[in-house]
């Protein structure tokens, strides 16, 4: 009998080249996973599904706007024409846009909600049909600390975080007796591509690093690792759920 966790599921991961959308591929392809990995950034997907596909894990790729419901649409219909079901879907495509209220302005606005918040909508609403034909499929969206509590900057990304909160407990509750689970990843400060020009120049007196009672910041693997225990069974009476992986940022 394997041990690994996901084996005989199938995966969707979005934002998959990021850091810590690469860092959940290759722990879904060592605990079993057969992956479909999307992005907007082919040549980096690519490169990612190589390295996957060399530990023997079967890797589907397709380019992926998430704020496109045309291309949701098609990256769903290739996942059931390859593998026939889908058991998980990990939202984890974003941006971040670090303006305040007045400082931002409105087409910047409207990008982040289109990715951030339209896009893990866009994904359930394409993927929810395979994902209840299993019967026991597990939707994570991936929001923020900054999705539960306030910043005094970031307007359009903590709207757009605050949605996804919510909007995956309105489809947890919603989908709770159809097979599907819905939860929600908070990470805190993780030393991704994304803000690692931040942390090379503030380091640890980087003012959330300070405040955050494990005075560091996590790494990719540590968020992977939460979304892999929301992904598998042992989750299994976990929906609704906000897994906050923040250091304790939030604690006090």
């Amino acid at each position: 009998m394997s041990g690994r966790r996901l084996d005989g599921k199938v995966a969707l991961i979005t934002g998959a080249t990021g850091g810590i959308g690469a860092a959940t591929a290759e722990l879904f392809a060592r605990e079993g996973a057969r992956l479909v990995l999307t992005d907007v950034a082919r040549e980096p997907l690519g490169a990612l599904a190589r390295r996957i596909e060399e530990t023997g894990a079967e890797v589907a790729t397709a380019a992926l706007d998430v704020s496109s419901a045309r291309e949701w649409d098609a990256v769903i219909t290739t996942v059931r024409e390859r593998f026939g079901r889908l058991d998980v879907l990990v939202n984890l495509a974003g941006i971040v846009d670090w303006p305040g209220i007045e400082d931002t302005d409105e087409d910047a606005w409207d990008r982040v909600i289109d990715i951030n918040q339209k896009g893990s909508w866009l994904g359930m609403k394409a993927a929810m049909p395979l994902l209840r034909a299993t019967g026991n499929a597990s939707v994570i969206n991936t929001s923020s600390v900054l999705g539960i509590v306030g910043s005094g900057a970031a307007a359009a990304y903590t709207a757009s975080k605050g949605a996804v909160r919510l909007l995956s407990k309105t489809a947890a509750v919603e989908y709770a007796r159809r097979g599907v689970r819905v939860n929600s990843v908070h990470p805190g400060v993780i030393a991704t591509p994304m803000i690692q020009d931040i942390l090379d120049e503030e380091g640890d007196e980087q003012p959330d690093i300070v405040r955050t009672p494990m005075r560091r910041a996590g790494r990719a693997d540590e968020v992977a690792s939460a979304v892999l225990f929301l992904a598998c069974d042992e989750s299994s009476f976990v929906t609704g759920s906000e897994l906050v992986v923040d250091g304790g940022l939030t604690a006090h």
